[in-house]
């Protein structure tokens, strides 16, 4: 798995979403990289990972990516969120958690109306198969939907997503499934260790207020949730400096 190290000063772990890489990070290793030492992952069958066949299931990730990584404040956006929950659950290693745009359950059911429907992840694993490129790009477009930068912010996914060549479908399919299925709210309550929950407030796939009742899962003293105006599901695209301010903040706190 490859994983990019950068900066020097308190660990810090980033984990991007689905059909992407670490690339995505830019914006934050540039505000970052100057007082911490980013460990900026790519996903296996992701942009420089892309060969590696390491199953997109949460235990195998979590092990992979703590066993070449010192001890850290993991941060996950999106699909790589639920990789950051479940280290923070399970390894001591974990100094503290940020979920960008991520919530342990991604689909909606009576007890979690603030997701999406579960046949949007369906139609995307149908699509894969008939229009992969199309599929990607239809992808793209909800992640910024509302969002205040929308065009800027599409146009920077679409540079990301060629810029290391394109995800493994198997990848894609694997880590559709985990975003359907992942549920880890059962892991929040007993959650001893320090949460930064960050949300767009146009976000159409993870609802802010999805986050914030996410973060009040958790122990009341140890996690808190912070919702960008204007933003959509990439905020630290179209507001890097809120963003890094509030990590900046965050990992400072946990170091």
């Amino acid at each position: 798995m490859h994983i990019h190290v950068t900066g020097r000063g308190p660990a810090l772990v980033l984990i991007h979403g689905w059909a992407l890489h670490g690339g995505i990070f830019a914006p934050l290793v540039e505000r970052l990289s100057p007082r911490f030492q980013l460990h900026v992952v790519d996903l296996p069958g992701h942009g420089f990972s892309r060969d590696d066949a390491t199953p997109l299931r949460l235990p195998y990730l979590v092990n992979a990516i703590a066993a070449a990584t010192p001890p850290a404040v993991w941060c996950g956006w999106s699909l790589g969120g639920l990789v950051a929950l479940h280290a923070a659950a399970t390894l001591p290693q974990v100094r503290g958690l940020a979920m960008l745009a991520a919530t342990p359950r991604f689909v909606r059911d009576d007890s979690w109306p603030d997701a999406v429907e579960r046949s949007v992840f369906e139609q995307f694993g149908h699509d894969l198969e008939q229009d992969y490129r199309g599929t990607l790009e239809r992808f793209l477009a909800l992640d910024v939907m509302g969002s205040q930068h929308a065009r800027s912010e599409l146009r920077a996914l679409r540079d990301a997503l060629v810029e290391r060549g394109e995800p493994a479908p198997r990848a894609l399919h694997e880590g559709l499934s985990l975003l359907e299925r992942g549920d880890l709210r059962g892991a929040l309550p007993t959650l001893r260790k320090p949460g930064l929950w960050i949300g767009g407030q146009r976000d159409r796939l993870v609802p802010a207020r999805a986050m914030h009742t996410a973060a009040a899962l958790a122990p009341a003293d140890l996690h808190v949730a912070h919702t960008i105006d204007g933003g959509g599901h990439a905020p630290f695209l179209g507001h890097a400096d809120h963003v890094a301010e509030l990590l900046h903040a965050f990992v400072d706190r946990c170091s």
